[in-house]
């Protein structure tokens, strides 16, 4: 060990988190409809497989891009050898043009301050290392992706400092808990260098307000700071209120002029969540600030997305026709698959925050807890992973201020799948609320019985002589 790096050796990555502990057990005991019917369902996994289809078939009808002809010419040599880590020319083009039609077109994306990273992971730390110095925080609403305590903090030595919403106001982010949220980082001597966000929120599966919005853009205009939107999520809004972007309040009067403000916004996407396509690993960063996309593209060599891909994705996303298609259909199935979810734990006596986006339904499961602590979350999420077989992610792994609220992904499975899922919840609801109905019966009635007890007690001690009949019908209530 005394050979080792204190980074290899430290557990800050946060692989003990039960947001990773959940997939280790599923992991061990995955759920198979032939091979293991009785195993763990993986609903902690936010993985689009909803329109495979769609891709495959337009796969099949373009075959050369993934063989790698261009005009019925092998290009293989071409691609093989390219690798220049600004990135093939056609490609950013494309994903710029995707981007945009994504946000209804209201906005539009330069390439050249495009960043072509692998994934969202390495977009979000390359951030990290581009405006913050180790010890310096970064301010986060919560509830909040649990991967983001491994992505901003394990290699870059930045702080998280937690933005703590409420579900009196379904999480939403205010102003006092943003100014709560910077006065506490002040007390514990850290330098705030920005906020970032993710919008639509993952766990949430919400949108950001354009009250939100402008109260984002508003308060690091007041501190000079810096506002990372992460909006990976931006294409799976399937209901109102549309998703609106950042660029999109930037670009109202009120800011279009200030160059500065401009560069202290930056947009992180990704190609995995809007096109289900996580194993590709496409990830962006998007900056008005020449520095940033400077650093950020010399950084990128450490996760470059391979040429071939790029190739294969140009040829996608050029096609406009499919793009359309795709991005409709998709927000459909989305919608139609939370609707299942939502219905099926309502049955199960199960309410979920209201939501409008995302692979996933913040569900309310306060009423199952056997007290309201963080102790008797872990103590459910237990029981919903080893008894009842389902792997979902506790409020706590998502630093959620109240416990009791889980993250339920819902389209990463097929519609049998999610409905013996939804089944094996029902069935443990009825069986916990029964049990702890019995429970509180038994209390109320042992309660009652000593309090009349303690009364008879008193009677027959108070100078006179009870009703031998009285007592008798007492004590035996």
């Amino acid at each position: 060990m005394k050979l080792l790096s204190r980074k290899a050796t430290c557990n800050s990555h946060g692989q003990d988190s039960s947001y990773f502990l959940g997939w280790q057990e599923y992991e061990k005991n995955p759920y198979d409809v032939v091979q293991n019917p009785s195993g763990i369902i993986q609903m902690g996994l936010a993985e689009n497989q909803l329109s495979f289809d769609l891709l495959e078939s337009w796969l099949a009808n373009n075959p050369d891009p993934a063989i790698f002809k261009r005009d019925g010419q092998s290009i293989f040599r071409e691609l093989a050898l390219f690798q220049d880590y600004h990135g093939l020319p056609a490609f950013k083009n494309a994903l710029v043009e995707f981007m945009a039609e994504i946000r209804g077109n209201r906005v539009s994306f330069d390439p050249k301050k495009l960043v072509l990273t692998a994934g969202a992971t390495s977009a979000n730390e390359t951030l990290m290392f581009c405006l913050a110095e180790p010890g310096e925080a970064f301010l986060l609403p919560t509830p909040y992706y649990p991967g983001f305590d491994r992505d901003l903090k394990w290699r870059t030595g930045v702080e998280i400092v937690p933005i703590h919403c409420s579900s009196t106001n379904s999480f939403r982010v205010t102003e006092s808990a943003l100014e709560e949220a910077y006065e506490a980082a002040k007390k514990r001597n850290l330098k705030v260098k920005g906020v970032l966000v993710t919008n639509p929120s993952n766990p949430l599966g919400t949108t950001l307000s354009l009250d939100e919005l402008n109260l984002l853009v508003s308060f690091i205009s007041l501190k000079n700071i810096h506002l990372i939107s992460d909006e990976i999520y931006s294409g799976t809004v399937f209901s109102s209120p549309e998703f609106v972007s950042v660029m999109e309040i930037l670009n109202k009067k009120k800011y279009s002029a200030d160059v500065e403000l401009w560069n202290r916004v930056h947009i992180v996407y990704s190609l995995s969540k809007d096109l289900g396509l996580p194993g590709f690993r496409v990830g962006a960063i998007y900056s008005n600030d020449e520095m940033v996309v400077s650093a950020a593209t010399k950084m990128s060599s450490f996760g470059l997305v391979s040429s071939q891909t790029q190739y294969l994705l140009s040829a996608m996303l050029s096609d406009k026709k499919f793009t359309r298609n795709y991005i409709s259909e998709n927000q459909k199935r989305l919608k139609q698959r939370q609707e299942k979810l939502i219905s099926g734990f309502r049955s199960a006596g199960i309410s979920c925050l209201e939501s409008n986006a995302g692979l996933f339904c913040w569900v309310d499961m306060r009423h199952l807890l056997s007290s309201n602590t963080f102790d008797a979350e872990m103590e459910l999420w237990k029981k919903i992973v080893y008894d009842v077989g389902l792997n979902i992610s506790p409020g706590s792994s998502c630093h959620c201020s109240e416990p009791g609220w889980f993250r339920v992904c819902f389209a990463n499975m097929s519609a049998e799948t999610l409905t013996l899922a939804i089944q094996r919840i029902k069935d443990f609801a009825e069986l916990t609320v029964a049990s702890s109905s019995r429970r509180s019966h038994q209390s109320m009635k042992n309660s009652r019985r000593r309090s009349l007890t303690k009364w008879v007690f008193r009677l027959s001690f108070d100078g006179r002589e009870p009703d031998e009949r009285i007592q008798l019908q007492i004590i035996s209530y």
